[in-house]
């Protein structure tokens, strides 16, 4: 196991045991655990993300390189326990170029403190910079979840 695998997996239960803490204020304002059943195997996996919330919309981002997200694909079921609470929701993931710059540039509009981490610049107005952004999508995928009743 390389370094980054291991410290991603030390780093990774650490956030998990946060986040399903009674401390999970500290980092439940923008961190949050989706769990998906794996499509083949019916296995739960549990991951910490960062999130956006707008109303019953989350909105989330990943590596496409990372595999998580592909048991969304078609829309899945999905537990988000979100600021302390678990929510049923419905999760559905844009692949495709365009999709995930519309929905990375909502993302960054609602949360533009991580415009820096995706190489995304702002304008003195608060804008972003669509070109970066378009840039930036092409190694992410964007996953929304719709929170149910």
């Amino acid at each position: 196991m390389t370094n980054q695998k291991l410290f991603m997996k030390f780093g990774n239960g650490m956030m998990k045991t946060l986040l399903r803490s009674p401390f999970h204020k500290m980092i439940s304002g923008n961190m949050m655990l989706v769990t998906v059943k794996g499509r083949k195997s019916g296995k739960p996996y549990t991951i910490p993300v960062n999130y956006v919330l707008d109303g019953d919309d989350v909105y989330v981002n990943s590596q496409r390189d990372r595999t998580w997200w592909r048991n969304l694909r078609g829309g899945a079921e999905a537990i988000l326990r979100l600021r302390g609470r678990d929510f049923q929701a419905a999760g559905d993931v844009v692949e495709e170029e365009q999709g995930v710059t519309a929905q990375l540039a909502i993302y960054l509009v609602k949360a533009p403190q991580y415009a820096r981490y995706f190489g995304v610049s702002l304008s003195p107005e608060g804008n972003i910079n669509l070109q970066e952004t378009a840039r930036a999508a092409k190694s992410r995928v964007c996953i929304l979840f719709k929170i149910k009743g």
